[in-house]
């Protein structure tokens, strides 16, 4: 990975992270499972449409997981 492309990366996720300030938890589960989701999506099938299947489902397991706290 080239040094613009990680540093553009983890400005996203710095970003990210201090969006969710105003958050609930529940809602903090969601975008962090919807998150992780997507990476490992992506990394198993190696394209967008396992990204996003991955980030739908995570998000929804997160959600379900918010729930009970």
């Amino acid at each position: 990975m080239s040094a613009k492309l990680r540093n553009l990366t983890l400005a996203c996720i710095v970003l990210s992270v201090a969006g969710c300030g105003g958050m609930s938890v529940r809602d903090r589960d969601t975008v962090v499972g919807a998150g992780v989701g997507a990476a490992a999506g992506a990394a198993i099938t190696g394209d967008v449409g396992g990204a996003v299947g991955g980030g739908v489902v995570g998000g929804v397991i997160g959600n379900q997981i918010g729930r009970h706290r």
